[in-house]
């Protein structure tokens, strides 16, 4: 059945994905003796030259240029840039976390990272928290809460990984940037800025002379490529409680890797009570994942969604009005923004003409 085989592609991708990202985050020990530094450097070079691959092999140099020409004014250009330093700084943390002792601090960031984006959906967005979401929220931040009365703050290793990306998100929201383009535009401005650095703290002279770069810095940039590539897979093939549950098989592996292969102990990244507590928060995200997935099964069956489909259905001409679709949707986004803004201006301009 065409739902099922979707959602085991979904799947296979996710886990995929979570692998190649926790690979990824043990480069920095294979790439010694080059710098966390000089390695997320790298790792934005490698990124960009596999993107720009990638994107010429899928044929969407097209798409990236359509959305561009989309973006008139200078405030919008300017909410379009101030994203890529989050992003780099981002990119710089996991890979100089784990060669630098704080492996666990990250990791317990992306513990954190949905359940604050849950929070920041409910307050900035209004959108619906179920129970069980709020108990995970209460159960984070009673562990939280905990570690800075006991001793003072957290890391700022950890508040950085949580809450660097929400502001991310949310400004790429809001001008409904897609995908590959954002991340293509934000690896284009940050390459200058990595260039210098890597010129002037010797990291072209360090990956010329060993001959082990030769083959993983490449290596470093196809893993890159082909996890995002996974990640967008198992987002437009799985619903969306089920890509979420499954996003948190990455932050599990990394919590494995701090205490196995990079030899940290628990008490470095946090209070015992503190872990106890996002693990608890942790399982019940899944649960409230897992409950929505099999909810929309069922209702999907009720309605008659999950027969076994005949032949080639849905017929090729659905494909290719879907492709179509996804290039217009951006820019049908912003006309509608843009109308409403409009229609919002005439009407404060209403209501002051008849206050007077």
């Amino acid at each position: 059945m065409l739902t099922t085989n979707q959602t085991v592609q979904g799947t296979l991708a996710s886990v995929s994905s979570s692998f190649l990202f926790s690979l990824m985050f043990l480069f920095g020990l294979f790439m010694l003796p080059l710098t966390g530094t000089q390695v997320a450097s790298w790792r934005v070079l490698m990124m960009l030259l596999s993107l720009v691959l990638l994107v010429s092999l899928t044929k969407q140099w097209q798409h990236v240029f359509d959305y561009l020409k989309t973006l008139k004014s200078l405030k919008e250009w300017i909410i379009f840039v101030l994203p890529t330093p989050i992003l780099g700084g981002q990119i710089w943390l996991f890979m100089w976390g784990p060669v630098n002792g704080f492996g666990l601090d990250v990791t317990l960031g992306y513990f954190l990272l949905p359940l604050v984006m849950i929070v920041i959906g409910r307050f900035f967005y209004h959108e619906h928290m179920s129970a069980l979401q709020w108990l995970a929220a209460i159960c984070a931040a009673l562990g939280i809460g905990y570690d800075i009365w006991q001793y003072g703050s957290i890391s700022w290793v950890t508040a950085f990984a949580c809450l660097g990306y929400p502001p991310y998100y949310l400004l790429r929201r809001k001008l409904a940037v897609p995908p590959i383009t954002g991340l293509l535009s934000d690896l284009t401005l940050l390459t200058p800025v990595v260039l210098i650095m890597l010129y002037s703290s010797g990291g072209f002279s360090v990956a010329a002379q060993n001959t082990k770069f030769w083959y993983l810095l490449p290596l470093l940039g196809a893993f890159s490529a082909l996890a995002m590539s996974l990640t967008m897979v198992a987002s437009s093939k799985l619903p969306v409680s089920l890509f979420g549950a499954l996003s948190y098989i990455e932050p599990m592996l990394l919590f494995v890797l701090s205490l196995t292969v990079l030899n940290q102990s628990l008490d470095e990244g946090g209070s015992l009570f503190m872990y106890g507590m996002i693990t608890v928060a942790l399982f019940i995200m899944i649960a409230d994942s897992m409950k929505g997935y099999l909810i929309r099964r069922r209702d999907d069956r009720l309605h008659g969604y999950r027969e076994p489909q005949v032949g080639s259905f849905p017929p090729r001409r659905r494909f290719i009005d879907h492709r179509i679709e996804g290039v217009l949707k951006a820019h049908r986004f912003r006309k509608i923004r843009k109308y409403q803004q409009r229609i919002d201006k005439i009407t404060r301009k209403i209501q002051a003409l008849d206050s007077k």
